[in-house]
């Protein structure tokens, strides 16, 4: 069981990029999938998650608006289309598995890391 997330970069502020979530051994939509960031110094936040069982997404405040979560189950990939990036969301992300977007993310990939600097 793994997952891979990949498509972090360096952009401009304003700038967008999208990561993607893969995974090896396990099918993707099968679960919940959440997209975490951690900045140096700062805490792990979960920024998006899009439900096993209904496909509804969720979004932290800061990001709400500006990031997207979808999935592509024919590819047994998810995304997270960021726009309008800020130095703010300069951080490693990660994508993670759970069975619910509430309950606890047992499988994790390594991270990508995404800088926006001017």
């Amino acid at each position: 069981v793994q997952l891979q997330a990949s498509g972090g970069g360096s952009v401009l502020p304003g700038g967008s990029l999208r990561l993607s979530c893969v995974a090896s051994g396990f099918t993707l939509k099968d679960y919940a999938i959440g997209w975490f960031r951690r900045a140096p110094g700062k805490e792990r936040e979960r920024v998006a998650c899009v439900s096993r069982s209904d496909g509804r997404t969720s979004y932290a405040d800061s990001v709400k608006g500006r990031f997207t979560i979808s999935r592509d189950n024919a590819r047994n990939t998810v995304s997270l289309e960021m726009n309008s990036l800020e130095p703010d969301d300069t951080a490693t992300y990660y994508c993670a598995a759970a069975p619910e977007c509430h309950l606890s993310h047992k499988y994790w990939g390594q991270g990508t890391l995404v800088t926006v600097s001017s």
